[in-house]
């Protein structure tokens, strides 16, 4: 059998053909992946997986299916033809389903440009374990630290390649490189537990070690002695960490599928404003060195840079071919797919407009309220938008941060939270939802 990825495309698409497809597509995945977990100064676990995953999906008519593999031999390219294509005849219609027009389809893109990969040789795993030992020994070195509790350094490269029987083919290749550490700090029943790490795909991007397992020590610290704030409504300023989940729910609520369900709290807010009149969010998947980025969509449609929001106003949905086809709309390059699933709207790089005033010039300025860094659990009503989550960080008196809390919860309507949100100019560039602290007036926040 052929061992580049687009020979073994194009024989899955002739092994569709064969077995009656009217149309197919075919994805083809090779990836390996090296990563390393340290405990107390010596290696815990050393774990190493390299895989090349096929997957076809079948069109006979509008009735679909999806095989996938590990194997490509060519017997077996072969069984996931046929099967598929017996699963398809069997499938109910779908009156949305099918590829894009050839019109449609990604014709140039520079995959240079965007930096998806490293081409520095991969690390050997003595390289990586001693990147989580430094890490795990600042950690131990904070005063209060008891214990580190994981350090992990890891090293991941993929290629894929896609084509379709439309004309589409294509594929490029990324790399990713991070270190993690988790600490706990304390003792019996007054212990608590923060983190670092930072994921790049540069090697020579990626934070140190000892600077990553001392920030994760000094946040563990500093959460001791926490107790819970008082119930009441206060300002709540979401630290950065956390603060791109709140534009993650706008997006998910802009979400195509979920439009097209009747399942969204934005169902009838296009065109209309979500967010200050000054603030956009804006998705780029062309940012150079952002793992978000990627030259085509997850059915070969192009991807381009786009408002979502724009001075305040939700300007329109993120959508695949299929949610387009429901809502009779264009497709935005939105399409995100594995080899075993079929595709779906999703986001790439994202932004929100940062503001004027640091972290430190919130806090100022929300006299008594709640700085939040870290939040467990969800409870977010689709429909509505009412929001419940639990939430610790730092109660903040008199614009200055006084003493740790925890086991309290926020509330409120997303819908009324995002239209208020202020902005910190805090945002690390280099993510893929660059979004910085965010600061809410009058949140419900439920304590002692």
């Amino acid at each position: 059998m052929p061992d580049s990825l687009q020979d073994l495309a194009d024989a899955l698409l002739r092994a569709g053909r064969d077995a009656g497809a009217d149309a197919a597509e075919a994805l083809m995945v090779r990836g390996a992946s090296l990563s390393i977990d340290v405990r107390n100064g010596t290696l815990e676990m050393a774990e190493r997986s390299e895989a090349t995953d096929l997957g076809l999906r079948v069109f006979i008519g509008q009735r679909s299916a999806i095989t996938s593999a590990s194997d490509s031999s060519a017997t077996t390219i072969a069984a996931m033809a046929e099967r598929a294509v017996a699963m398809a005849r069997e499938a109910p219609q779908d009156p949305h389903a099918g590829l894009a027009e050839p019109g449609q389809i990604a014709q140039d893109w520079d995959v240079a440009a965007l930096e998806l990969a490293d081409s520095t040789p991969e690390p050997d795993p003595a390289t990586l374990e001693q990147d989580a030992l430094a890490a795990e020994a600042a950690g131990r070195a904070v005063a209060g630290v008891a214990q580190v509790q994981s350090a992990n350094a890891a090293y991941g490269a993929q290629t894929l390649h896609m084509a379709s029987s439309n004309g589409f083919s294509g594929g490029y290749s990324r790399t990713s490189r991070s270190i993690s550490c988790v600490a706990i700090a304390g003792t019996g029943t007054d212990m608590e537990r923060d983190y670092d790490g930072d994921a790049r795909i540069f090697q020579s991007d990626l934070r140190s070690a000892g600077e990553i397992g001392r920030v994760a020590g000094e946040r563990a610290v500093e959460r001791l002695s926490a107790r819970k704030p008082a119930t009441g409504s206060y300002p709540v300023l979401f630290d950065e960490r956390i603060a791109a989940s709140l534009i993650g729910h706008l997006l998910s609520a802009a979400n195509g599928a979920a439009v097209a369900r009747g399942s969204s709290w934005l169902q009838d807010c296009l065109g209309e404003p979500v967010l200050p009149d000054h603030l956009s969010v804006i998705e780029d998947p062309h940012r150079a060195r952002a793992s978000g980025s990627r030259p085509f969509d997850g059915e070969g449609l192009p991807t381009a840079r786009r408002a979502i929001v724009e001075n305040g106003v939700l300007t329109g949905w993120s959508l695949d071919l299929s949610s387009a086809r429901k809502l009779d709309m264009t497709p935005t390059g939105n399409a995100a797919r594995s080899v075993s699933s079929p595709p779906s709207p999703a986001n790439w790089n994202i932004a929100l407009t940062p503001g004027e005033q640091s972290r430190a010039d919130l806090i100022a300025s929300m006299g008594t309220g709640l700085l939040v860094t870290s939040m467990i659990g969800s409870t977010i009503n689709p429909n509505t938008g009412d929001y419940s989550r639990g939430a610790s960080g730092f109660w903040i008196e008199n614009g200055e941060i006084t003493y740790p809390v925890n086991e309290c919860t926020i509330a409120g309507n997303l819908r009324d939270m995002l239209r208020r949100i202020i902005p910190a100019n805090d945002a690390r560039p280099w993510l893929s939802r660059v979004v910085p602290s965010l600061l809410i007036e009058g949140m419900t926040l439920a304590g002692d």
